[in-house]
């Protein structure tokens, strides 16, 4: 038999190769790309998501079109465009009400859905600046926060909503206009955060108080995530540093670089993983993944590419799927980005 030459042969193992490395630097990546959902016609800046994991839809505030988009995740097709908001931002479904919640900041309005057909069920008046919203499942409570300098006040409110009736039934009073809320699966307390101090208050739910004000490292302190069995609260800022601090002292833990225009943290509890995404008024967008070694110790594991202004995100761990909310830009439409955890 002819034998090839040995250079050949060093050639062509190198090329059998390059694929098997170029698979290899994939699956390394924490984070894959498995669906791209377009949003035709939206335009502007998309806000928070939430999903209905029965039905297998997501629902996502076009801030800056004024509407409230509706995905069907099996089709991969936008489904409903609900106009009518001025700023939606905080969207909240509660499966058992069969009603969905959504808060516009600049007409201090928080609408409420019927699930199945979105017709409008009721118009929940407060005042400029409904965000975040959180749902107590025990006592069936929606908070929502709101006021602050954009209802002309040098405080902010938490407002407690009755979810079964749809009444407001109090207010929690803050230092200033309330960012995210985390609450604890117990209902019994809150963690708000209060960008324009650089401060996270912590709320007696029961006794509707603020009962301690911490102020970490760093910026402007936004988005949030927990993770109740380590007692760590992770805080993302502008600065842009994600935070990791004791749930229970407020003691800081651990300090690390994060993505710029920092828009989303949430926590995996199943692979114990931190994503944060950002990207908003930035020309790249990414989300960079943190492993928990333990409850004091953390590594960056990967910074996966997504698309310019790309900052919000939602991580459903039921459907095991993180969503990234792209904005539309010079060359390609608005979409939902839909990423599958790795491994």
């Amino acid at each position: 038999m002819r034998r090839l030459p040995r250079a050949l042969l060093t050639g062509w193992a190198i090329l059998c190769l390059l694929p098997m490395a170029a698979n290899s630097q994939e699956q390394k990546q924490p984070l894959r790309l498995v669906q791209t959902i377009p949003l035709p016609g939206v335009k502007g800046r998309l806000d928070h998501m939430d999903v209905d994991v029965k039905g297998k839809r997501l629902f996502v505030a076009g801030l800056e079109n004024g509407s409230l988009e509706v995905v069907d995740l099996q089709t991969g097709k936008c489904t409903q465009s609900i106009p009518g908001f001025k700023k939606p931002q905080g969207i909240f479904y509660v499966a058992e009400l069969k009603k969905v919640f959504v808060a516009s900041g600049d007409d201090g309005m928080l609408r409420v859905f019927r699930s199945d057909r979105l017709d409008l069920l009721d118009s929940i008046q407060l005042e400029p600046g409904p965000n975040r919203l959180a749902y107590d499942p025990h006592d069936k409570r929606i908070y929502v926060g709101y006021g602050g300098k954009d209802a002309g006040k040098d405080y902010g409110q938490v407002g407690v909503i009755d979810a079964s009736t749809d009444q407001r039934i109090g207010d929690i009073k803050v230092a200033a206009h309330p960012a995210e809320i985390v609450m604890t699966e117990s209902g019994k307390t809150l963690f708000v955060a209060i960008p324009v101090l650089s401060e996270i208050q912590v709320i007696d739910a029961r006794k509707r108080e603020v009962v301690a004000t911490w102020k970490p490292k760093g910026e402007r302190v936004g988005d949030m995530a927990l993770d109740e069995s380590t007692q760590r609260l992770f805080v993302g800022t502008r600065t842009p540093l994600l935070i990791v601090v004791d749930s229970a002292s407020g003691a800081e833990i651990a300090s690390l670089p994060t993505v710029e225009g920092m828009d989303g943290v949430y926590f995996d509890a199943v692979r114990k993983r931190v994503y944060v995404s950002g990207g908003r008024d930035f020309d790249v967008g990414s989300v960079w993944v943190y492993e928990q070694k333990d409850a004091d110790h953390y590594q960056l594991l990967g910074k996966v590419p997504t698309r310019p202004g790309a900052g919000t995100s939602f991580w459903s761990p039921e459907l095991n799927r993180y969503y990234v909310a792209a904005p539309a830009n010079g060359k390609e439409d608005a979409a939902v980005l839909v990423y599958e955890p790795q491994p």
